[in-house]
């Protein structure tokens, strides 16, 4: 019996997330019925992306997975009120056609965030009795707080309360770590119904092994280690820049290479300019299609993250992605991510907004010879491919659906 999955998602591609095509081509490849009910694309500008319009209906087969779209109202900017409507519409173009215009289902995947999907999701459990797998990739009210998204700890206690609802509809909770987990429990999620799924990364783009390093990339006479990504409040690298110049004042050879963008990215060239550091350099963010080779040309990789009670269970997207590259990982943030470095043994743990930690263990990893550095590469890449990869998650979502729309 071929099972019937309906992946609602209020973003997928063309929009950035990370359970869109590839998710939905690889549950079809495993024989799978996949269609996708998501909104017109427009994250994260909040503006419809070139060659769609807004309709009541689109239809599209995109390498054997049936998408549907359905109308929203376009935002993600600074505006409470213009990502609430955001949110709403969707969850209400969703649900009117999970209800009265989607072939019935056999099982209901839902992703979240935001909430409003799995309130559109309830609904659709209840009224046509279709099970569903919620998949929580961020802990509401947790991240609106921590982001300072909702300010109101009126506003934030309902949001909590609403989750509560949402998380007795469903029939499973998937989450990204261990601490997703034993926070659910803790308010009193039942243990049985939650299973952990590590995400996996864009496998496809890292595979770059071989790559020659890119033009503006430091010669490999210097330990070059690579941060790559979003420089935001978030990731507090202000600390980094710090270990930068106790290095620097050691007379380390290393050169910290900060590859990419964000609204921190400026002030933070500014800072290294007024401390007239030689060993940081920036460069500009590529697609996520040309990082491989920075990845792999760079003798370790950074995760840091400012220090956040939310953050000690969360594992940053970028972890799969280094530890797939085959990389020594230099992990600056504790708890869960910390965890999985030290079980795979595939770099150092330093602690976060700690600039002696976080120079010290770029020390310890710089004054290993090259053979330990690759081997502690190779067991990152192995230990993503035995327990992170998307053959492996995939292969669990799979028994969900199974198990429950059989």
């Amino acid at each position: 019996m071929t099972v019937r999955v309906l992946l609602l998602t209020q973003w997928f591609d063309p929009e950035p997330t990370f359970k869109g095509l590839v998710f939905a081509r690889e549950l079809v490849a495993r024989g799978f019925d996949v269609e996708v009910l998501t909104g017109f694309p427009n994250y994260p500008g909040g503006k419809l992306y070139p060659g769609f319009r807004m309709r009541l209906l689109q239809r599209e087969v995109i390498d054997g997975v049936k998408v549907t779209r359905v109308p929203l109202y376009p935002s993600h900017g600074q505006s409470g009120l213009g990502r609430l409507l955001n949110y709403a519409s969707f969850a209400a173009s969703s649900l009117l056609y999970g209800l009265f215009g989607a072939r019935r289902p056999d099982v209901i995947y839902a992703y979240h965030p935001p909430l409003t999907v799995g309130i559109s999701a309830a609904f659709i459990r209840l009224l046509r009795r279709v099970p569903v797998v919620y998949d929580i990739q961020d802990m509401w009210p947790d991240t609106l707080r921590a982001t300072g998204m909702f300010s109101s700890e009126r506003a934030l206690a309902v949001v909590s309360r609403v989750c509560d609802w949402v998380y007795r509809r469903v029939d499973q909770l998937v989450v990204l770590s261990p601490g997703f987990k034993r926070l659910l429990i803790e308010r009193g999620v039942p243990e049985q119904k939650i299973d952990v799924i590590y995400n996996w990364c864009a496998e496809d783009m890292i595979s770059a092994a071989d790559a020659p390093a890119p033009a503006a990339f430091p010669s490999a006479e210097r330990f070059r280690v690579l941060f790559a990504g979003n420089m935001g409040k978030a990731q507090a690298l202000d600390s980094l820049i710090d270990a930068a110049s106790l290095l620097e004042q050691a007379g380390a050879k290393v050169t910290l290479v900060m590859l990419g963008g964000g609204v921190e990215a400026p002030r933070l060239r500014a800072l290294v300019e007024q401390r007239g550091l030689s060993n940081v350099v920036f460069l500009p963010g590529v697609p996520m299609d040309q990082v491989g080779p920075y990845l792999a040309n760079a003798d370790a990789l950074l995760v840091h993250l400012k220090n956040d009670p939310l953050f000690s269970i969360t594992i940053p997207s970028k972890t799969q992605a280094y530890m797939a590259a085959g990389r020594p990982v230099l992990m600056a943030v504790e708890g869960d991510a910390a965890a999985l470095v030290q079980d795979a043994a595939c770099g150092r743990v330093a602690q976060w907004e700690n600039p002696q930690s976080l120079a010290t263990a770029i020390q310890a990893l710089a004054e290993l010879d090259a053979d330990e550095r690759q081997a502690m590469g190779e067991r990152g890449r192995a230990y993503y491919l035995e327990r992170l990869s998307l053959a492996v998650g995939v292969g669990r979502f799979g028994e969900h659906f199974k198990r429950l729309g059989q």
